[in-house]
Formats: structure tokens, sequence, C-alpha cells
């Protein structure tokens, strides 16, 4: 699957309403930027932490689905785990998933967010199961 059709499998879903889009991936890596905007906000002017760990999920989630057959298999976040190290006002944020376990029913992934000046943002372990269709 490429970039292009992940990006329009996720048109109309939350993923889009994030604003969030991918823009490359290797066997072991998975890239998403997601635009700031005051819908991303908490009270205080600043990215909510859950949209960080949004971004995190769908990083890994995707990144994982573009690994099995979809037609043989599901993918579903099991854990997100995320430390949030410094506030986002503005600009897109950098997303890069790294694979660091792929067995048969379970992959995990490491996501580093940063922003636009390369600022590390928020770092999460993201935790998938992998089970046949039904």
């Amino acid at each position: 699957m490429s970039i292009k059709e992940l990006n329009r499998l996720c048109k109309g879903t939350f993923v889009e309403m994030l604003n969030i889009e991918f823009t490359g991936y290797t066997d072991t890596t998975l890239e998403a930027i997601m635009h700031v905007t005051p819908d991303l906000f908490q009270p205080m002017g600043v990215v909510h932490g859950g949209a960080f760990l949004s971004l995190a999920e769908t990083v890994g989630s995707a990144g994982s689905f573009l690994r099995v057959d979809p037609e043989h298999y599901v993918v579903l976040g099991s854990s997100v785990n995320s430390q949030h190290l410094a506030t986002a006002k503005e600009g897109i944020l950098h997303a890069v998933g790294t694979l660091i376990v792929k067995s048969d029913f379970k992959h995990v992934w490491d996501v580093e967010i940063k922003d636009g000046k390369g600022k590390l943002i928020s770092i999460s372990r993201v935790t998938n199961s992998v089970k046949p269709r039904k």
C-alpha cells in the first residue's frame, strides 16, 4: 500500500479530524505529520496531551497495518504509554514510529514526536495486537 492510499483510507475518520497525514515509511518505520490548530488545544492554549497520544497510536497502528495482510488480520491497539516532555502551540508536529518488536501476534513501536525545530515533544511506546479476522 502506498502512502497516498493510506491517507485516502483515513479520509472521514478520527485521523483526518486530527489533521494527521502520513508522509513516508520503510520496512521498520512510519512517519506522519499533524498540523497544530486551536481545535487541538487544551484551555491553557497548548496542544492537549491526548492529541499527542492519538498521534502516537495512529502512527503505531498504521505501521502495523502496513505490515499485515488486512484481508486475513486485524490490528488493534492494546497499550500506549507516553511521556510529554514539552508543549506545542503552533506549526507542524513530526512523528516517527520505529518498529522494535514484531512477533506473529504482537507489534511494539517507539514513537517520537518533535516540533518543526526538531525539539522532542513527546515519546511513546505503542503495543498492538495482531489478530486473525473471523
